[in-house]
């Protein structure tokens, strides 16, 4: 019941499905979407940094009636700076070094390492109530997110539709009609770096073939250059994922790899 996004503009859905949308604007990441009272939403805000890669730059959370506004070592609630741990009206927000996190009662838990990447988690309650880049949390892939009735949608026509309409945003959509390029390389290094000794306790809990994908696409957006953050972010998110799902990733960092 998690659905995330990391590193070169990757989105997992509730349901399994990974894409990914380059845009730079305000976007619906999960959002309660009843007609009636909507319990939650999470917007998030990508730009990229001086290297050129994607960041979130700041997360801003509704629960119930709280406004939480997250940016790198910063958390802002109803306007207020705030110390972690904070704790108000079935809200608590912590953060150490790396990661900020938000336990909500209503049964939402939100983790973000203050850079690239952003885990949510939510109560089966919400099957079937969500919108956003998180998809409909409805069980079955692809369904309702990519097709609608007879129209099916590529990512980054999904992305765009989730854009958040802010009157004086400058911020381009992606052109829906240029298809990401698609990677059919680096697959044989892909596979053993994720299928290291590291990750035994990850083969039977994840799937797999998705973050060799991911991590072929990242190989291939970085173009031989050596970047860390090409190959790191995915590995990264294969062993928070993980460590999520109850397993435990050995010690796969060294002093000369990530």
């Amino acid at each position: 019941y998690v659905c995330s996004t990391w590193g070169n503009h990757h989105f997992k859905t509730f349901d399994g499905d990974i894409y990914q949308y380059p845009g730079v604007c305000e976007y619906n990441f999960v959002s309660d979407c009843r007609e009636t009272y909507k319990e939650f939403s999470v917007h998030i805000q990508r730009a990229l940094n001086s290297n050129g890669h994607p960041e979130i730059q700041y997360i801003l959370v509704k629960i119930k009636d709280i406004t939480i506004y997250l940016k790198p070592n910063l958390a802002v609630v109803e306007g207020r700076i705030v110390k972690t741990p904070y704790y108000a009206s079935g809200v608590l927000i912590e953060s150490n070094e790396i990661y900020i996190k938000i336990y909500a009662k209503l049964g939402m838990v939100l983790m973000w390492n203050q850079q690239d990447a952003l885990m949510v988690e939510l109560d089966n309650k919400f099957n079937n109530y969500t919108c956003g880049l998180c998809g409909d949390y409805n069980g079955i892939q692809i369904y309702n997110e990519f097709i609608n009735g007879d129209v099916s949608y590529n990512s980054i026509t999904y992305g765009n539709m989730q854009k958040i309409s802010k009157p004086n945003a400058k911020c381009e959509d992606p052109d829906e009609t240029r298809a990401l390029p698609s990677c059919n390389e680096h697959r044989d290094e892909c596979q053993r770096l994720l299928t290291s000794a590291a990750f035994a306790d990850c083969r039977l809990r994840l799937n797999l073939e998705m973050y060799i994908q991911a991590c072929m696409q990242d190989k291939c957006a970085c173009n031989g250059t050596d970047d860390s953050f090409c190959l790191c972010s995915t590995i990264s998110e294969y062993s928070r994922q993980c460590s999520h799902a109850g397993g435990r990733p050995g010690e796969w960092r060294t002093e000369n790899f990530c």
